[in-house]
């Protein structure tokens, strides 16, 4: 389990020096219809032509943490540059 405080200091990207952030767990949005690949799903998945690829298998156990850093100074939220890291288990403590 991995736990994380809150509010920490790092580098803003905006400022140019190391701020106070507050850290926060992204949450999953509606996905857009108007996308070009979901509107390439929905055309071929149109009548009776089925599924157009291999079925969807189980999900990984371990969910990549998408969390957001939002500086004191500047207002300006920003995420890791190398994408994150996976945790089972994930809570932001005082």
């Amino acid at each position: 389990m991995a736990k994380m405080k809150k509010k920490i200091k790092r580098y803003c990207p905006y400022c140019k020096v190391h701020t106070l952030h507050t850290v926060e767990r992204a949450k999953k949005r509606k996905a857009s219809e108007l996308t070009w690949g979901q509107r390439q799903f929905r055309r071929v998945t149109a009548g009776y032509g089925g599924y157009p690829r291999p079925l969807p298998s189980g999900a990984k156990p371990i969910k990549k943490l998408d969390l957001r850093y939002k500086c004191s100074a500047c207002g300006k939220m920003h995420v890791r540059s190398n994408g994150g890291y996976r945790a089972r288990m994930f809570e932001l403590v005082d």
